[in-house]
C-alpha cells in the first residue's frame, strides 16, 4: 500500500503546483522553459499513475464494507455519467456552459462509482483519495481563477462529438481495465 499511497501523493502534489504552489511553478518554468515544464509535469503524472497501478496490484485488500447488489447498477450509471463529463471536458460543449469543472467532476463521480462496488482498504485509499483530490482541486482552481464566466453553448454537433469521444473512451477503458486493475469490468 505504500507504493499506492506514494503514487497518490505524487499525483496530488504535482497537480497542486499550478493552483497552490505558484512560486514553485514559476521557478520550474524559468529553469526548464514552458515546454520543459510541460514535459516534466507530464512525466511526473505518468510516474504517479505507474506507482498507483503497481501499488494497487501489489496491495492486499482488506474488506471494510459491502453494499447491496443494486449498488453495481448505480455504479455503472455513474460511470457512464463520468465518461460523458470527461468527453466534454477538453473542447466546447453544452455541458461546459452548465458545469465549470466537468473533468474534475467526472473524477469525483468515478470515485464514488468505484467506492460503491469496492469496499476494501486499497479502494478506499485510491478512489477516496482521488475523489478528495478532485474536490480540493476545484476549490483551488476557483480561488485562483475567480468568478466563473460561463461560455456560450456551442451547437449540437459539438455535443455529439463529445458524446462520441466519451463512448470511445469508455470502450477503451473497459478493454484495458483488466490489464491495469487486474480485474475485468463486470
Amino acid at each position: 500500500m505504500k507504493m499506492l499511497l506514494a503514487g497518490l501523493l505524487l499525483w496530488s502534489l504535482v497537480h497542486f503546483v499550478p493552483s497552490l504552489l505558484i512560486p514553485v511553478k514559476r521557478v520550474w518554468k524559468n529553469a526548464l522553459g514552458s515546454g520543459g515544464y510541460k514535459i516534466t509535469f507530464a512525466l511526473i503524472v505518468v510516474a504517479s499513475v505507474v506507482l498507483m497501478v503497481i501499488g494497487w496490484r501489489q496491495s492486499t485488500p482488506q474488506l471494510l464494507y459491502s453494499l447491496p447488489p443494486a449498488a453495481k447498477t448505480v455504479s455503472i450509471l455513474l460511470m457512464v455519467v463520468a465518461f460523458v463529463l470527461l468527453g466534454a471536458a477538453n473542447h466546447p460543449s453544452r455541458i461546459k456552459s452548465y458545469l465549470r469543472h466537468p473533468q474534475l467532476t467526472s473524477v469525483v463521480i468515478w470515485s464514488i462509482a468505484h467506492l460503491l462496488i469496492n469496499g476494501d482498504s486499497r479502494s478506499l485509499l485510491l478512489f477516496g483519495g482521488l475523489g478528495i483530490w478532485a474536490l480540493v482541486e476545484v476549490v483551488l482552481i476557483n480561488r485562483r481563477e475567480g468568478p466563473w464566466k460561463k461560455p456560450q453553448p456551442p451547437g449540437w454537433k459539438k455535443d455529439l462529438i463529445s458524446l462520441m469521444i466519451a463512448v470511445v473512451m469508455l470502450v477503451v477503458v473497459v478493454f484495458i481495465h483488466p490489464y491495469i486493475a487486474g480485474v475485468p469490468v463486470h
